[in-house]
Order: C-alpha cells, then sequence, then structure tokens
C-alpha cells in the first residue's frame, strides 16, 4: 500500500529545536529508503517540511515508522498518513470506440 505522509510541525517548533536531531534524522531515513519503504520524499514548496511516500502494508505500520523517526520522537512533529490506491478511472475517460479494447 502506498501512503503519502505529510509532517506536522509540533506548535514552537524551530529550524533550532530541529537541529540536534538532523543527523539521526537523516540516517534514519536513509535506512528506510534503502529498505524499500520510503518510496520517494519531498520538499514542500507551500511550506517548510516534506512530503513521503511510504510502502508499508497498512497506515498503521506508515504511522508506525513515521513516529519512530527522532523529530517525532523529539515531540517536534507528527505526521499525516493518507493511504493512496491506483487510479482506477482512466476507462471513464475514453471515448466509447476505445472503452473495452483489450
Amino acid at each position: 500500500m502506498r501512503v503519502l505522509c505529510l509532517d506536522v510541525p509540533a506548535s514552537g517548533a524551530t529550524l533550532e529545536k530541529y537541529a540536534p536531531h538532523m543527523t539521526s534524522e537523516v540516517l534514519q531515513s536513509w535506512e528506510l529508503y534503502k529498505s524499500g519503504i520510503i518510496r520517494d520524499i519531498y520538499f514542500r514548496q507551500d511550506r517548510p517540511g516534506v512530503a513521503i511516500f511510504l510502502e508499508c502494508q497498512s497506515v498503521d505500520e506508515a504511522k508506525s515508522f513515521m513516529a519512530d523517526l527522532p523529530l517525532a520522537k523529539a515531540g517536534l512533529l507528527t505526521f499525516e498518513c493518507i493511504p493512496l490506491g491506483a487510479f482506477a478511472n482512466w476507462e471513464s475517460l475514453f471515448s466509447a470506440e476505445f472503452k473495452n479494447k483489450k
């Protein structure tokens, strides 16, 4: 299952408060990437933060991985975890002559 995880900074969280945890955050994230759990990670463009795509068995598993990251353990952020599925509506976009063709 693909899960989109959006960071939610804690009230009062600052880059200065993040700094002591960043090396361990990056190292642990890299391990998750190498193991195939983190599939993609992006910087958000609307505000400071990240959007992380995970491959997990469930949303609960994704939440567990995210809660185990150093910044989360330090109480500086949490994650909103959104389950995603395959886009199954392609065929509705086709004209009648292309529908149901194999």
